[in-house]
């Protein structure tokens, strides 16, 4: 069994591959201050509640944004499960032609990408949703051709909420119609219809240069939600990046 692990800014996705199937996942939020010990803990947990035993996984994989949980997870894979983790970054195959500075490429984007050309056949489009909204765009010949980053909805609301002294924060949920009548309604109103757009804008941009006949997945913690407010997904899949991972494992491990 292969125990794959994308470590984020605000959640941690793990999941567990059976061949290349993915037999469970699940997300966490990210603690830069939890030890290996404990994430060991967590794991362990996790897996005895599907009734996997430990000893069973004889590999793993990660990505990771958070510098200091690198090392964590390092430790962790091999003191506690006794394997050697592939950590996704420069240097490891991925099988895919990237048209993008390599050492500023955060392996999270690589992973996403990845998965989404598992499932679909170039070209495709990404749209991440997390702590930062990020698009990724895949060429018709495989190619990745790099993307744009924004913030992310929690972020948006978070910097409103903490640089405007009369603005609370808010629980992002769609309104019921773009005109607020109050406070509460109107920042939803600008947080997420304006985010829908934004997708939309972005999306249609991308395929401008891309192909109109590119295949658009969503993912990350806020793709669910926007889902139901835009029109241009074909696709949502939360557990993009673990798909990815498990692709580049597969190349450099020959597993």
């Amino acid at each position: 069994m292969l125990l794959a692990a994308d470590i984020g800014n605000t959640q941690i996705k793990f999941g567990i591959f059976e061949g290349k199937e993915l037999a469970v996942s699940w997300h966490v939020a990210t603690d830069s201050g939890t030890l290996a010990d404990e994430y060991a803990v967590l794991l362990v947990n996790l897996l005895g509640m599907q009734g996997i035993d430990k000893a069973r996984i004889d590999g793993a994989v990660y990505a990771s944004v958070v510098p200091n949980l690198s090392p964590v997870f390092g430790e962790m894979f091999a003191k506690h499960f006794s394997v050697k983790a592939l950590r996704v970054g420069v240097g490891v195959k991925t099988g895919m032609r990237i048209q993008y500075e390599p050492r500023e490429l955060g392996p999270d984007r690589i992973a996403v990408a990845l998965g989404a050309l598992r499932l679909h056949k170039p070209p495709v489009i990404v749209v991440s949703l997390g702590t930062a909204t990020v698009f990724e765009a895949v060429s018709s010949d495989g190619v990745y051709l790099g993307g744009a980053i924004a913030a992310g909805m929690g972020v948006a609301m978070d910097a409103l909420a903490g640089r405007a002294a009369m603005l609370p924060s808010v629980e992002l949920a769609p309104p019921k119609k773009a005109i607020g009548t109050n406070t509460t309604a109107a920042m939803q109103s600008g947080l997420l219809f304006g985010y829908a757009d934004l997708i939309e804008g972005m999306v249609r941009r991308f395929k401008v240069e891309v192909g109109e006949d590119a295949w658009v997945i969503g993912t990350g913690g806020w793709a669910s939600l926007m889902s139901e407010l835009t029109h241009c997904f074909d696709q949502v899949d939360p557990n993009l990046s673990l798909y990815g991972l498990q692709q580049v494992y597969e190349m450099n491990e020959g597993s």
